[in-house]
């Protein structure tokens, strides 16, 4: 009489294939390509940071970089070759994909995408891109303060202040004056006018009483955008922006659930008008802890902000961004990745829960063709 199984009716080969495709983990979580850098504005010839980084369960791939999109996107970053001016940040990283560009020109200046590609047959095939990061490049203007006549001047005799900013780019950009620290509406601008190389020149005069009262009074021209810059002579032109960088204490990689503080110092500005605010993967955080604003012995500023967070493995591989606000200017970023020392081993990535897998479907199937054996006897 042969046996009654629940599986009696499907063939061995088919329980056997039906147990060894079972994928363990399916329902695991999707992996996540982070680009948290929405806008970034560099000043010719500095260094550009485009930050991208992919959570450790990306799927087999490389991921590249491009500037615009559609057919006609340009390929800027590829494992297996670049723009000339673009590197690696981190060689080796299978998470942290941040490249710089080196030497910035205005032409640098458009979208930026990091974008996820899987190996499908010979071709790559693309699977996810980054919320892509908008890029603007400046040149800063030289600019230059004159007088007509040459100072010193007579008493009541009437001085002309010419102010000169050329070769700057984009041409968004005006001057004005001041008279000891205030403003003056006694300047008389010029039309922009465009140099043959792409950049702009603008002037500026404005004329003046020598009053008695007026004796060693500081009359300042300044652009705006301000860009560093000065002009000789009895007055000062433009004003400075921060020098931004992002400290960490203590050093990345950090162990798991360890206490870090990120550090971002703004230096050597002016005017004082600034503001520091932090971001995480994009996201403004209101964790910072200010410092007061420091005057520096050159008449700049310097100011300090705090960041204390968590390294909790969700936060493996996040990018922490200091954004400083200057004076009416564009946004200015720097950046810092938390990574962490060790991460825990995903559950499915264990060599020992696999053999056990295996190990059961071995004896599974080994009982199985043993039901089936005892059915046809």
């Amino acid at each position: 009489m042969a046996l009654s199984t629940p599986v009696s009716g499907l063939s061995l080969p088919c329980l056997v294939l039906l147990l060894l495709l079972e994928i363990p983990g399916a329902g695991a979580q999707e992996f996540q390509l982070l680009q948290p850098q929405g806008a970034v504005s560099v000043l010719a010839g500095e260094t550009l940071t485009l930050i991208c980084s992919q959570t450790a369960n990306a799927p087999v791939g490389p991921v590249k970089w491009f500037k615009g999109s559609g057919s006609g996107r340009q390929l800027v970053y590829d494992q297996v070759g670049s723009l000339p001016r673009v590197t690696r940040a981190v060689n080796g990283s299978n998470t942290d994909f941040t490249i710089h560009i080196s030497d910035t020109r205005p032409e640098d200046a458009g979208i930026y995408r990091c974008v996820k590609f899987v190996k499908v047959s010979v071709v790559d095939e693309e699977i996810r891109s980054g919320a892509g990061t908008v890029v603007s490049v400046s040149v800063p203007p030289r600019l230059r303060v004159g007088t007509a006549p040459t100072a010193p001047v007579a008493l009541n005799e009437s001085v002309t202040f010419t102010c000169r900013a050329e070769g700057f780019y984009p041409k968004d950009a005006s001057l004005t004056w001041l008279e000891n620290g205030n403003e003056t509406n006694l300047g008389k601008p010029s039309p922009l006018t465009e140099n043959p190389d792409g950049t702009y020149t603008l002037q500026s005069s404005m004329e003046v009483k020598a009053t008695e009262q007026r004796n060693q009074s500081m009359f300042t021209c300044r652009a705006i955008p301000v860009r560093p810059g000065h002009a000789p002579g009895r007055a000062l032109g433009g004003g400075f922006p921060p020098r931004l960088r992002v400290g960490t204490a203590p050093a990345v990689p950090v162990a798991l659930n360890e206490s870090v503080t990120f550090t971002c110092y703004a230096e050597g500005f002016y005017p004082k008008d600034a503001s520091l605010t932090w971001l995480e993967n994009g996201h403004e955080t209101n964790l910072g802890k200010p410092s007061p604003m420091a005057e520096n012995p050159d008449g700049t500023y310097t100011l300090q902000s705090s960041l204390e967070v968590k390294a909790t493995e969700q936060r493996n591989q996040s990018v922490f961004t200091c954004r400083v606000v200057h004076d009416s200017q564009l946004p200015v970023n720097a950046n810092a990745t938390l990574r962490l020392s060790q991460v825990p081993a995903d559950l499915f990535s264990s060599p020992a829960l696999w053999i056990g897998l295996v190990l059961e479907k071995v004896l599974t199937a080994a009982f199985l063709f043993f039901l089936f054996l005892r059915s046809k006897a």
